[in-house]
C-alpha cells in the first residue's frame, strides 16, 4: 500500500497472516481504520496507537505523520514490554 509499512515481529518461523491476499487485504483494512480514525482526531485527539488482542497474536498499529506501522507480537508479552515497544517504535517512526 502506498505510504503504509508492514512490518512484522515474531519468533523466527512464525508467520502473522497465512497467505500474501490475506496479508494484503488486513493492510487494505488497516489503512481504512486510519481513515475513519483521523474523523475524531478534532474532537477526541490523535490515536496514540491501536492494539488489538487475539487469542494466537497481538497486532500493533502506529501512525506517524504520513505513514502507518503495523506489527505483531506474541500474544504473551507483557503489558509493560507491549507499551517499551509501542514507545521505541514510535521514536523510531516519528520523522515517516
Amino acid at each position: 500500500l502506498k505510504g503504509n509499512i508492514l512490518e512484522s515481529i515474531m519468533r523466527k518461523g512464525k508467520t502473522s497472516l497465512k497467505t500474501q491476499q490475506e496479508e494484503e487485504h488486513f493492510c487494505k483494512q488497516v489503512a481504512q481504520r486510519r481513515k475513519m480514525r483521523q474523523e475524531f482526531n478534532k474532537s477526541l485527539g490523535m490515536v496514540r496507537y491501536v492494539q488489538v488482542e487475539r487469542e494466537k497474536v497481538t497486532q500493533m498499529v502506529i501512525y506517524p505523520k504520513r505513514k502507518t506501522v503495523y506489527f505483531t507480537l506474541e500474544p504473551k508479552v507483557g503489558a509493560a514490554k507491549k507499551m517499551a515497544l509501542v514507545t521505541k517504535v514510535k521514536k523510531l517512526t516519528a520523522s515517516l
